[in-house]
């Protein structure tokens, strides 16, 4: 059996950072479930803008969501309506003063995480898994990835036993602290059963690691 780390939780605090930034003597649970369910409910109130990671900051009573997709229009919306609505809805259910950030995702070729969504998509639209997955591979390969891993597992084309597929293109060093790794999982909702897609892009090293907290990785 293979033992798995999850590629980001092995660099915490090498050359990425944490995705809840704040510090609490009390209630740390409370806050940690909280933080959960807000990354929850915004990948469920926007599953298909490419929603690539949220990260919350806290101080006091007040509360940051920075949220980063590669389609803003779509999480802002016509004049700002969208994310207001979504902020006051936040609000309403924390109890808190919320602010949120949108940023966009300069490459989503290169997130792993849009990636993985946009196979998930593919498939739920009856595309066949290899061209998705040949598709993404050489689309992240062009968009300047190092190397990329994509892998898919069900019930690929129907098929009436489970099994796993993957295409790896370029380098892909997971024991190098110093490799800066993006991992993206997503699941299509097929007909004949749900399909995991994991993906895995590396963008090369990070050899200064002030330079990588202040970037926020």
């Amino acid at each position: 059996m293979g033992q798995k780390v999850h590629p980001e939780s092995l660099r915490l605090g090498y050359i990425h950072t944490w995705k809840s930034r704040w510090y609490a003597e009390k209630d740390y649970k409370g806050l940690l479930h909280e933080d959960l369910w807000l990354r929850d409910f915004t990948h469920k109130r926007y599953p298909r803008a490419g929603v690539s990671r949220v990260i919350i900051e806290r101080a006091a009573n007040k509360l940051k969501i920075n949220i980063h997709t590669s389609r803003p229009g779509v999480v802002i919306g016509r004049r700002g309506a969208e994310v207001e609505k979504f902020r006051k809805d936040v609000e309403k259910l924390t109890k808190r003063e919320v602010y949120v950030n949108i940023q966009e995702v300069a490459r989503p070729e290169a997130d792993a995480q849009c990636v993985a969504e946009n196979i998930a998509v593919q498939l739920e639209k009856r595309v066949m898994f290899r061209r998705a997955m040949k598709r993404a591979v050489e689309t992240a390969h062009q968009g300047g990835c190092k190397g990329i891993k994509v892998m898919v597992a069900g019930r690929l084309s129907g098929r009436e036993i489970a099994r796993t597929e993957w295409y790896l293109e370029g380098k892909l060093p997971l024991h190098t602290f110093r490799a800066d790794i993006d991992y993206g999982f997503s699941q299509a909702y097929t007909t004949y059963g749900v399909i995991g897609i994991k993906v895995w892009i590396y963008n090369g090293d990070i050899m200064d690691v002030e330079e990588a907290h202040h970037a926020g990785l």
